[in-house]
């Protein structure tokens, strides 16, 4: 569960001329946002608390490889707009930990995992446009990874047991393209992916238990291949 506070946070938006400072609200976690002629965004406030331990950062930018105007985050942000900031992404740049973006503002519709790296456009992350509304850490406690899938809904049926990437369910013995319920016990985060060889779709699933697909937001039981969330500090 994610903590919840609000805590007073500076915004830049640094345009033609001077920068003009504004005091805002920032709810979960810090963020920075700075013109494309500015040095590096300071860092403010303090990251998630309930998400494991290390710093989060990442810096979302408006222009491909790294151009533009940049957001620079430390914690959850469920509204780049409402920073000031255009829900248009075009490069992306992971300094540490894990994360997961939406299309939609408030953690709401389609999910991109971002691992610790560089994404100098958005095909590099999957995704199908530049349109990006909110983002989260992954919420990772360790380096334990153990996950149960299961073929019926409220964790009935056969079930299946991993602990390593697997590219293809249908390979490992899993009859089924669908899993309808799933457990994560480890420490570690894990991607569910519509279609073989981690394509498709994808949807983050943390500690905790989903008894069904609308659980972890899918629109759809469909699941053929699972892998890992690396992290990175």
């Amino acid at each position: 569960m994610m903590t919840s506070f609000l805590q007073e946070r500076s915004l830049i938006l640094k345009q033609s001329g001077e920068p003009r400072q504004q005091s805002r609200v920032a709810r979960r976690g810090c963020w920075h946002i700075l013109g494309p002629e500015s040095p590096s965004a300071l860092r403010v406030g303090a990251p998630d608390e309930d998400n494991g331990p290390g710093t989060r950062d990442i810096t979302f930018y408006e222009g491909k490889c790294f151009t533009g105007r940049k957001l620079d985050v430390c914690g959850s942000c469920n509204s780049f707009q409402e920073q000031g900031f255009l829900n248009r992404v075009n490069s992306i740049c992971v300094q540490s930990g894990a994360w997961v973006c939406f299309d939609h503002p408030d953690f709401r519709g389609q999910q991109y995992i971002l691992e610790h790296g560089e994404y100098p456009d958005f095909y590099r992350w999957n995704g199908r446009s530049d349109h990006l509304g909110s983002c989260r850490p992954v919420g990772m406690h360790g380096e334990h990874y153990r996950i149960e899938i299961f073929e019926g809904s409220h964790f009935r049926g056969p079930s299946l047991e991993l602990t390593e990437d697997c590219s293809f369910l249908q390979g490992q013995g899993w009859d089924k393209t669908c899993i309808n319920a799933l457990k994560v016990y480890g420490d570690g985060a894990w991607v569910l992916y519509e279609e073989p060889n981690y394509r498709g779709r994808m949807y983050v699933v943390e500690r905790g238990e989903f008894s069904n697909f609308n659980a972890w937001q899918a629109r759809s039981a469909s699941v053929q291949s699972i892998r890992r969330v690396v992290n990175y500090f």
